[in-house]
């Protein structure tokens, strides 16, 4: 679009980064808005100077071309590393028994979160966790690798058919929660 510059952030130390480095992707231009009417900590939380921060992950390539590698509130982030759902549910449906895959972090007491995968296998098709976490070993750096698998029937979706990633994280709080409760009784 005319007048308007992209590029990446780090959120953690405002530094802009050079190409193939991940972060996240701000916006500046004429059609960028300018704030939100009279919310003025809402609108701070969305700028960097006069950028718009997009919530979006991504890196720019040698041609100049971004990529959305994932949203920034989905990133998990497991022992300091940053893993991204999307790109270890690319790799569980490559496995030719998984029909849909949903990742999400949940909490761990060691690695401040880890990863959790949600899998609905296709008809007449079974896969082991064993069989997963050796595919996904082969394919991933192990941080990036489910230490946890839930099998389901279906995953939760919208209207269009899109995976409700954030009904898996309430329900994973919820029994958190839950444990927690028990714990203290």
């Amino acid at each position: 679009m005319a007048d308007t510059e992209l590029a990446i952030l780090n959120a953690d130390t405002g530094e802009f980064l050079d190409r193939d480095e991940v972060g996240e992707i701000i916006i500046r231009g004429p059609q960028v808005m300018k704030g939100y009417w009279n919310r003025q900590e809402a609108t701070d939380a969305v700028f960097h100077e006069d950028w718009f921060k997009s919530g979006d992950m991504g890196y720019r390539d040698e041609e100049g071309y971004f990529y959305v590698v994932d949203r920034k509130k989905d990133m998990i982030i497991a022992g300091g590393f940053n893993i991204y759902p999307r790109e270890v549910e690319e790799i569980l449906y490559e496995h030719e028994a998984i029909l849909e895959a949903a990742v999400v972090g949940v909490p761990d007491e060691y690695r401040g979160e880890t990863v959790k995968a949600f899998v609905v296998t296709k008809k007449n098709q079974e896969v082991t966790e064993e069989e997963l976490n050796e595919f996904c070993r082969a394919r991933l750096a192990a941080y990036k690798v489910p230490r946890i698998y839930e099998y389901r029937e279906e995953l939760p979706k919208t209207l269009v058919g899109k995976v409700l990633r954030r009904v898996l994280v309430e329900e994973e709080q919820e029994k958190a929660k839950n444990a927690s409760a028990q714990e203290g009784s």
